[in-house]
């Protein structure tokens, strides 16, 4: 499985260059691969926001700009920022979109009220650089909405993920897409560090009332919490 990972190194350019590759039939492959309840997943982060109306909520990594609508919808005013043009040049959403690194955001310090990821915490370079980027951008007591794929904790419920997830997903990706970016993509959860050690470096890098959930009977995971 480590052999579908880039090298450090390239890991920046090569998940660029994928995510240009699937940009086209990217969304119809979410819903495809989550059997639609990615869409209850992105609302759920939404609402963890808890944000007024008007309030200015910034998502990184937005590829086609699904949490962008859903926050529009919910009344925010949706700013979203992704490195790779392919998923930019598709994406539906009204909201202004930036071409940018999620490490080095090109926005003032203290700008938002509200900040949303959505399934992209392991296709960062550097995750501490990511939550400091976040800290400095948020307002204090501004939330975040952090949104992953997880491994269900139940035993049954874990094998019969491992299955679709990393041997059902591959096939399908590459039947719709590219084969190698939807085997990259199940592998690709050995970046994400343990729960108790993801909350922890949150915590580390200025969060506090950092909360963990799990979602899709633990095929997702939703972390939250505020700029202290």
């Amino acid at each position: 499985m480590t052999s579908l990972l880039p090298h450090a190194e390239d890991k920046a350019r090569v998940v660029e260059q994928m995510f240009d590759r699937v940009a086209g039939r990217y969304d119809l492959l979410n819903r495809m691969l989550t059997f639609g309840m990615d869409i209850g997943w992105r609302r759920a982060a939404v609402r963890s926001l808890r944000t007024d109306s008007g309030a200015r909520v910034l998502d990184v990594a937005c590829g086609t700009g699904d949490l962008c609508r859903d926050l529009e919808s919910a009344g925010a005013v949706a700013i979203g920022i992704d490195f790779s043009a392919g998923m930019l040049a598709s994406a539906h959403t009204t909201a202004p979109l930036v071409r940018g690194d999620a490490l080095r955001l090109p926005f003032p310090d203290a700008s938002f009220a509200g900040l949303t990821c959505g399934f992209a915490l392991r296709n960062f370079t550097a995750l501490g650089t990511f939550f400091d980027e976040c800290a400095r951008v948020l307002r204090p007591g501004a939330r975040f909405a952090f949104l992953d794929v997880a491994e269900p904790p139940n035993p049954i419920a874990r094998a019969v993920h491992g299955v679709w997830f990393r041997r059902v997903v591959p096939i399908v990706g590459g039947i719709v897409s590219d084969r190698r970016a939807y085997a990259y993509l199940p592998a690709s959860t050995a970046y994400l560090p343990q729960t108790a050690q993801l909350v922890l470096d949150i915590a580390h890098h200025g969060f506090e009332q950092i909360e963990h959930r799990v979602l899709g009977a633990g095929a997702a995971q939703l972390v939250t919490g505020a700029r202290a």
